[in-house]
């Protein structure tokens, strides 16, 4: 018997047969469609004194192979659709269709309005209201939103920064309607301030009162939510605005390094946040590098945590992450191809070993998705996880020479990059001076010469086109909406007791100038119907907005 025979015993004494013990794997024999049995993992059949080091085992450090003993064996990944449009009482119906249609969690898109802290009646809410998700401006519409959505029962991913704090006082706020208490209370909130300032610019306040929102969120869900991941560390939004495949996972964790040092800094034990920290990225269209991309950060991540901020539990080691596939990489020529661009992306992201998946919908470079393209979406992730064989082996490309050099080489030059920031001062230095910036500025000005001059092809776009115009059902949301809303914040103003919300602000604006966690603060004044953006003018008025300084 090896070494590596003596180490996998080991491992499946000390990790798998626990886990089997609460979470039975899919079946009791997995097997090929002419009846080979397939193994639950496959190790090197030469002699490799490198392989615990680099690889090691499933659930274990460097956490190469992936973040659960059994992966997909024991279960599938989340298959999240990412939706929200209009109102709240219809994105509620597309929830309820799309868990009919066996969707296993939600995954909230707000309208812009409500991502940088507007009410639906502000004016700079004007023509925004519903078009990019839906409008949430008060705890009513959340209680619309999550009509009939049992909190005990279903994970809420909601892709909201600036205010997501206001917006998960909300959801806790629900489920004390529904007597689900806090604990018990599963879900996400993106809540990644710093990628706002550098891709998105979706910001409301400076980076210094954003910083000490997410570490309240941070300190409050640690002791009162734990099973809810207070930030989603995103690389996907930074992919997104043109980086390359090692920019998206340095910056990603520069970032997440970043946001542990402030919980540090504002006297937080690693210990008891880290594990509540989830990652977001992105899959693209090159299929083997992003599956490396995804091996390399869960490797880089582990020794971060371990070695560089002295983490002590092996689950604050742990990178576990969500996944969406490229926006944009879809046409809207030949709409088609996008079925099979999303198909290939949600392959890479489950080789990646992605704990949650969203698949675009083949017309989202034209408009929100119809039911339809979502539900093909959602098939797509349904056909690989119960028809392909994927899942049910761990890390199944684990060992290919090619596979395992990209996962080194990313790796290797994201620790270049995550050097050169910490020489600089750290990522909030980074950000400041457009450093961050100008970088991804560079990558995509190089991606976008070389598809002018056909060196990069996209199918359908600079190559293969087709002369003849496509036609397509698309999703168009009313523009009645606005007014709707408006009114119905015109009736909950009416309705509310004024002098206690006026109260409320007061103190908000006071605490808001102390060190005080806003939270619990945040959750009065949500259930007595202080709105979204009087929250937010309130903090507004105290920390000022944020304006970029910098020339890119």
């Amino acid at each position: 018997m090896t070494k590596l025979d003596d180490a996998k015993n080991r491992w499946h004494e000390e990790q798998v047969e626990p886990t089997l013990s609460r979470f039975p794997e899919r079946k009791e024999q997995f097997e090929t469609s002419s009846g080979i049995p397939v193994e639950r993992l496959y190790l090197p059949t030469h002699s490799d004194p490198t392989y615990e080091e680099k690889l090691g085992f499933p659930g274990e450090y460097p956490f190469t192979r992936g973040v659960q003993p059994t992966m997909y064996r024991g279960r599938f990944w989340t298959m999240r659709q990412y939706a929200g449009f209009a109102t709240a009482a219809e994105s509620n119906e597309r929830y309820k269709y799309l868990l009919a249609q066996g969707q296993t969690g939600l995954s909230v898109a707000f309208d812009l309005p409500t991502q940088i802290g507007y009410d639906a009646d502000d004016p700079m809410a004007l023509g925004e209201v519903g078009k990019v998700g839906v409008s949430i401006p008060s705890l009513d519409d959340m209680a619309i939103l999550l009509d009939g959505i049992p909190l005990n029962e279903v994970s809420i991913s909601m892709t909201i920064n600036a205010p997501a704090a206001i917006l998960l006082a909300m959801v806790i706020a629900i489920g004390k309607r529904q007597g689900v208490p806090m604990n018990k209370l599963r879900g996400t909130i993106q809540n990644d301030i710093l990628k706002e300032y550098i891709a998105r610019g979706t910001y409301i306040f400076p980076p210094r009162p954003s910083m000490r929102l997410i570490t309240d969120v941070f300190d409050f869900c640690g002791r009162e939510v734990p099973r809810w991941n207070t930030i989603s560390v995103s690389g996907y939004h930074i992919r997104e605005a043109g980086s390359t495949a090692v920019q998206e996972l340095a910056f990603t964790l520069a970032n997440g390094k970043t946001y542990v040092q402030a919980a540090l800094d504002a006297g937080l034990d690693v210990d008891a946040f880290a594990d509540q920290i989830s990652f977001f990225f992105n899959a693209h269209n090159n299929f083997l590098e992003e599956i490396a991309k995804f091996r390399a950060a869960r490797r880089l991540w582990a020794s971060i945590m371990r070695d560089e901020f002295g983490a002590k539990d092996s689950k604050s080691w742990r990178l576990r992450f969500h996944t969406q596939t490229a926006g944009s990489t879809l046409t809207a020529q030949q709409p088609e191809n996008n079925v099979v661009r999303v198909a290939l992306q949600a392959l890479a992201a489950v080789f990646g070993g992605t704990q949650s998946l969203h698949t675009n919908g083949r017309d989202e470079a034209l408009a929100l998705p119809t039911e339809e393209s979502a539900r093909i979406a959602l098939r797509t992730q349904q056909i690989i996880a119960h028809e392909s064989g994927v899942a049910d082996t761990i890390d199944p490309l684990a060992g290919a020479y090619y596979l395992e050099q990209l996962t080194d080489e990313l790796e290797a030059r994201a620790r270049d990059y995550l050097r050169n920031i910490d020489d600089m001062g750290g990522m909030l230095t980074a950000v400041e001076t457009g450093y961050i910036q100008r970088e991804i500025q560079e990558a995509a000005y190089q991606f976008q010469k070389a598809l002018d001059a056909k060196e990069e092809v996209v199918v359908g776009l600079n190559r293969f086109v087709e002369t003849e115009e496509q036609t397509i059902q698309l999703l168009k949301v009313d523009p009645a909406i606005e007014a709707a809303q408006a009114r119905r914040l015109a009736d909950l103003r009416a309705r509310r007791d004024s002098d206690k919300v006026s109260e409320l602000r007061g103190q908000l604006a006071h605490a808001a100038q102390s060190t005080e966690n806003l939270l619990p603060l945040f959750i009065t004044c949500v259930e007595n119907d202080v709105t979204l953006g009087e929250i937010c003018r309130t903090l507004r008025d105290v920390w000022g907005e944020y304006q970029p300084n910098f020339d890119i």
